[in-house]
């Protein structure tokens, strides 16, 4: 048996006019906080990456205002930060910033090579 959920969201993306990367100031400025104590990025100064961080979050907004009438995430990333807003019940998305695990020294694996682990 096979059951089917229509859900349909009422102007979901109707308060996103005034939504900024500004708007997530605190959430940018808490990572900014963990990325200069804790992660070791040989590519990326603090400062770049506070561009960064403002770059992926006008990125994610977009992707959010953009999203399909059943999707509740808008996501950008790049190699070293993932950023996902997404919706509540509130007029403020949820903002959730994440440093991937990504080494300049992982031996990358031939297509060949990852085929015959399978």
């Amino acid at each position: 048996m096979v059951s089917l959920f229509n859900f349909e969201l009422s102007c979901p993306n109707s308060y996103l006019g005034g939504v900024t990367a500004q708007t997530f100031r605190h959430e940018i400025d808490e990572a900014l906080k963990m990325y200069d104590r804790y992660v070791v990025c040989l590519d990326k100064v603090p400062e770049d990456c506070e561009r960064s961080l403002e770059s992926l979050m006008e990125k994610a907004i977009k992707a959010y205002d953009k999203r399909g009438p059943h999707m509740r995430h808008g996501i950008a990333l790049d190699r070293h930060v993932t950023i996902i807003l997404s919706q509540t019940e509130h007029d403020r998305p949820l903002c959730g910033i994440y440093f991937n695990l990504h080494s300049p020294y992982q031996k990358k694996v031939s297509e060949k090579a990852a085929k015959a682990e399978k």
